[in-house]
């Protein structure tokens, strides 16, 4: 069942510049990778994609220098990357805020935060400071975009294969648990030791956002490998805040916060998704934990791990275009509404509430809440004090020794020990870069110390957090600035490592019953599952011959699946393509059936078969008797076990690629895809 033809048999790398480009034999040629195609090309991982990538429909051509199209696709990572790191600038700037406001007149900003703010509802009621209601209110949605996050990288992202969840639990814990005995060690005797959390956590959005100015090549997988460390890091700390930082705990409304998220279960579970039914439970929780002494920003954290996440299914999407089919056939307000809550259970609850409340977090809360927290009187006196002070000391050599220490030599330690089965998704350079920015702790860090400390003392840490963050950028510069300076062959591995990424294709590629283009023996595999009468796979297919005709030693895979729901030809093109290769011209009928997308009826099929030169009455026949459904149905299923559910869908080595799919970017994932495996070798 397979046919295996060699489209090009030399292979020249377009994408290189200057003379950093890495050249590296291949089975059949040679590729170059540049160090602009390395962050590229790991960008397609997460979906992140440049908009010079998007051209002209009228320029495209099947073989043209430059596929003009390209498809944009929002995944979960690249959105919470891009909001986490474009957040960093508002974030720094409401920081600056903060210290031009304190230092102009320090008693104006205190009284404006000290502003008391009070809700009454009959004979009960509540009074709270406006710190306190940013701090412990406001902040409970940042905590609920950090369960949502947690929970989605649990249910469908790096810590789905649950192998992978020991290294960032252990990196994440030993992370916070060395910088916490350097403070420990710098303020033995003191009083002060009290503020020990405040040397612990990471700041994602701060390190984020001081990747993307100081590593602005760098490969995304790096920050996908700090998020998932820091991940731990923020849930642990939160831990700490409740446990070490909560006022004496009242029982009685203690337990009644546990009974209503007990009651938001019991709601899921009866099928509720009206949202407002969760935001009432969820604000009665908040009073509850409130009133018992316990920071109720643990509500928020809580509410996301419950939201679980899943990508969509095949399923559901028909169900959607079927809903739509009815509302388009007659437009009414009961099946519009119909067709809108169809589409909304398509998306889980989990994308949903991140698309809600990420951008209001990162772009308002937390900002807010640097202003709320991070002014202080800065003057000469005040400094020379401060940084002989070992509160200020015990948190920036925490956060500048005791995280890089703890986060590299932790994943050093679990590689060591499990003899490589477990170890880091990126290269040690990436390790160390990553352990070093992780060094910068803001929000929590803050957020613990206007618990723990007052007064000068309190003025003195929010110098040492203020400080962590600066000295942590620069010496995250200089590390990747050390790793840029390395041997090209060296800086891949330096950054890339050589474990290998979650397989994403469920069913590998079997020669004995794959359609197969390329030799078999290619180190990069591209499958591609799509259907004849999609729009976006005719779109896409200049830019798969291109591939094939630059790279010649890329094995290409099609496999079908016909979305039936909104292509009803589909199908029959399919099984047409295996009629076809039953008589050894399977690609070649697949060529056809992608040119003439709007041309695959019965009639049309048999003519391409008589042009094809096939017997076109044992065609005929074979359509008929819907010989290819077997085959058709197969990959279908191995489809939906790798929960694809739209076309065209790409894998690149087993890996799942997001993004567009015009030539540059299919070019630098396949690039990049080779990388690794020489890297491998």
């Amino acid at each position: 069942m397979s046919e295996s033809t060699s489209e090009a048999a030399g292979v020249s790398g377009t994408g290189a510049e200057g003379s950093e480009a890495f050249k590296a034999a291949g089975t059949a040629g040679t590729i170059e990778i540049s160090a602009e195609d390395l962050r590229a090309a790991e960008a397609s991982d997460t979906g992140e994609t440049d908009s010079a990538a998007v051209a002209s429909e009228e320029s495209r051509g099947p073989f043209s220098g430059r596929t003009a199209w390209a498809r944009r696709l929002e995944t979960p990572l690249r959105m919470f990357l891009r909001t986490e790191t474009g957040s960093a600038s508002v974030l720094a700037g409401a920081t600056v805020l903060a210290l031009i406001w304190a230092n102009i007149s320090f008693s104006s900003y205190e009284k404006f935060w000290s502003t008391q703010l009070a809700v009454s509802v009959g004979s009960s009621g509540m009074t709270i400071d406006l710190r306190e209601f940013v701090n412990s209110g406001l902040m409970a949605f940042f905590f609920l975009v950090v369960g949502l996050e947690a929970r989605r990288e649990f249910d469908v992202g790096e810590l789905r294969v649950r192998s992978r969840l020991t290294l960032p639990l252990l990196v994440g814990l030993t992370g916070m648990a060395v910088p916490i005995v350097i403070y420990l060690i710098a303020n033995a005797g003191n009083p002060a030791m009290h503020g020990w959390g405040m040397a612990m956590s990471t700041d994602t959005a701060f390190a984020l956002g001081a990747l993307a100015l100081v590593g602005r090549r760098l490969p995304d997988r790096v920050r996908t490998y700090l998020l998932t460390f820091s991940v731990v890091d923020d849930l642990a700390g939160l831990v700490v805040i409740a446990v070490a930082y909560s006022a004496s705990i009242d029982a009685v409304p203690l337990l009644a916060g546990f009974g209503l998220i007990g009651v938001v279960l019991i709601v899921r579970a009866r099928g509720v998704r009206y949202g407002p039914v969760y935001l009432l439970i969820g604000i009665a929780a908040w009073v509850a934990f409130f009133k018992s002494g316990v920071d109720p920003i643990v509500v928020g954290l809580i509410f996301g791990l419950l939201t679980y996440a899943y990508p969509a299914h095949r399923e559901s999407l028909e169900q959607a275009s079927e809903a739509f089919r009815s509302f388009r056939e007659q437009p009414t307000a009961e099946l519009a509404q119909s067709a809108r809550n169809v589409v909304r259970t398509a998306v889980s609850p989990n994308d949903r509430l991140a698309q809600l409340f990420h951008p209001w977090t990162s772009y308002l809360i937390v900002p807010l809440f640097a202003v709320a927290n991070a002014g202080i009187v800065l003057n000469a006196g005040f400094l020379a004090a401060a940084y002989t002070s070992p509160v200020t000391l015990g948190i920036v050599l925490g956060y500048l020794i005791g995280k890089p220490l703890g986060t590299a030599g932790c994943a050093w330690l679990v590689t060591k020990l499990s003899h490589g089965r477990v170890r880091p998704s990126v290269g040690w350079g990436a390790v160390a870069g990553a352990g070093a920015v992780a060094g910068i702790g803001f929000t929590v860090s803050l957020l613990i110390a206007s618990l723990a400390l007052q007064g000068d003392t309190l003025a003195e840490a929010k110098l040492g957090i203020l400080s962590a963050v600066v000295a942590a950028s620069v010496l995250t510069w200089i590390i990747f600035q050390l790793v840029n300076r390395l041997p090209v062959r060296a800086r891949l591995r330096a950054l890339l490592g050589t474990a290998e990424v979650i397989t994403d294709l469920a069913v590998p590629v079997d020669p004995d019953r794959d359609h197969i283009r390329g030799p078999e023996a290619s180190l990069v595999t591209l499958v591609e599952y799509g259907d004849f009468e999609c729009p976006y796979c005719g779109m896409a297919e200049p830019a798969v011959r291109e591939l094939l005709r630059d790279y010649g030693e890329i094995r290409y895979v099609w496999r079908h699946l016909p979305l039936t729901d909104v292509h009803p030809n589909a199908r029959l093109a399919a099984e047409a393509a295996e009629a076809a290769g039953k008589q050894g011209a399977f690609w070649e009928m697949h060529d056809l059936l992608l040119e003439h997308q709007d041309a695959l009826q019965p009639r049309d099929l048999i003519g391409y078969a008589d042009s094809l030169g096939l017997d076109t009455r044992r065609f005929a026949a074979d359509l008929r008797k819907h010989a290819g459904m077997a085959h058709v149905s197969e990959d279908v299923d191995s489809a939906d076990l790798s929960n694809v559910s739209g076309t065209p869908t790409f894998f690149v080595n087993g890996k799942r690629h997001y993004g567009a799919y015009d030539i540059e970017t299919l070019k630098k994932a396949v690039k990049l895809a080779k990388a690794r495996a020489l890297i491998s070798d």
